[in-house]
C-alpha cells in the first residue's frame, strides 16, 4: 500500500475535524478525497504531510510512519496545497532550482518537469505574469522534482477557467500513470474525470469508498416525485426496494431504490392508493452527485 490510514483522530479545541479515519490507497491508484467544505479533507492531508500531528491512531505512506519517519515520509509526497504559495518575483526556472536546491536534486531534473508539465513556453516568465492555470502547472513541477512516490493534492483546480481545468486534469491523469495520487476536491465532477476510486468524508468521518466504475454500474435509482400535498417520509419508505427518502423542498421528494427495476409505476400506484395527484415523476440513475448529496446532507432519512 502506498498509503494506510488507521482510526486517525485529530482536533482542534473542541472541535473534531477528524474522527476515527481509516483508508488505504495502492500504489498506482488516483483517488478523489471529496467532502463539502469543513469535512476534514485538508487536515487529513495535512497529518499525511506531517504538518499536523494527530491525537490517536496511525497513519503511514510509502511504509514509513508519519509520527516517527517524518523525513522519510516527505520524501516520499509531492505536496501541491490549496494556497499553491508561490514567489510570484520569480521566474519559473529561478523558481525551480530554488526548489532543487532544497531537495538537494540535480539541476537536469528541472529540464525534465518543465516538459513533463508542459511550462517549456513559459518558462523564461515571472510567474507573477502567469495565468492561474500555469501558476498551478509551477506548483505541480516543484511538488514532482524530488520524484516523489505519492502525490497529493488539494484542491488543485480551484479558480480555473474550463480550458485550464481540462488541462489540469489531463496532466493529472498522465502523471497518475506513475504515481500514486491523493486529490481532494469538493467538485464532483473533478472526481469523475480524473479519479479510479472515491472517498467521501463528512464531519470527520468516512461515509463511503468506491470504486468509480462500480458507481457507474450500480443498479441504484432515484426516483423525483412531486405531490400535490405533503407526505410522510416514513409512508414512503414502506415502498419496496427503498434505500433513502429526501425531502427536497416543498412537496418534492427523491426516493433512492435498490434495484434496476423502473420504479416509476409504483410511486405512481401508491400516489393514487393516497389519493395524491403526480405533478412530476422522473428516474435518474445513481451517480456520484446523488450519493455525495445523499450522504452529506443530514435531512436524508434511512429506511427504517
Amino acid at each position: 500500500m502506498s498509503i494506510t490510514v488507521s482510526d486517525i483522530t485529530k482536533s482542534f479545541g473542541r472541535q473534531k475535524a477528524l474522527s476515527g479515519v481509516s483508508f488505504s490507497i495502492e500504489k498506482g491508484e488516483i483517488v478523489g478525497f471529496l467532502g463539502p467544505n469543513g469535512a476534514g479533507k485538508s487536515t487529513m492531508m495535512r497529518i499525511l504531510t506531517t504538518y499536523y500531528r494527530p491525537e490517536s491512531g496511525k497513519a503511514r505512506v510509502n511504509g514509513f510512519d508519519v509520527l516517527n519517519q517524518q523525513k522519510e515520509v516527505q520524501r516520499s509526497i509531492g505536496y501541491l496545497p490549496e494556497n499553491n504559495p508561490l514567489y510570484l518575483e520569480m521566474y519559473v526556472r529561478e523558481y525551480l532550482i530554488f526548489n532543487a536546491r532544497a531537495y538537494k536534486v540535480p539541476k537536469s531534473r528541472i529540464a525534465q518537469v518543465i516538459e513533463q508539465t508542459g511550462l517549456t513556453p513559459e518558462a523564461r516568465k515571472k510567474i507573477g505574469a502567469l495565468s492561474k492555470g500555469y501558476r498551478q502547472r509551477v506548483g505541480l513541477a516543484a511538488a514532482l522534482l524530488h520524484e516523489p512516490d505519492v502525490l497529493i493534492l488539494d484542491e488543485p483546480t480551484t479558480g480555473l477557467d474550463p480550458n485550464q481545468l481540462i488541462e489540469i486534469r489531463k496532466l493529472i491523469r498522465e502523471i497518475g500513470k506513475e504515481k500514486t495520487i491523493l486529490l481532494s476536491t469538493h467538485i464532483m465532477k473533478e472526481v469523475e474525470a480524473v479519479c479510479d476510486r472515491v472517498i467521501i468524508i463528512n464531519k470527520g468521518e468516512i461515509v463511503a469508498d468506491k470504486k468509480l466504475e462500480d458507481l457507474r454500474e450500480a443498479k441504484e435509482q432515484i426516483i423525483e416525485v412531486e405531490f400535490d400535498y405533503r407526505v410522510e417520509e416514513v409512508l414512503l419508505q414502506q415502498l419496496p426496494h427503498v434505500s433513502h427518502v429526501k425531502n427536497s423542498g416543498g412537496f418534492v421528494y427523491e426516493i433512492t431504490f435498490n434495484t434496476a427495476k423502473d420504479m416509476r409505476p409504483v410511486v405512481f400506484d401508491f400516489a393514487h392508493d393516497n389519493t395524491l395527484k403526480t405533478l412530476q415523476l422522473s428516474r435518474k440513475n445513481k451517480n456520484l452527485e446523488s450519493l455525495f448529496t445523499e450522504l452529506t446532507t443530514s435531512s436524508v432519512l434511512p429506511k427504517q
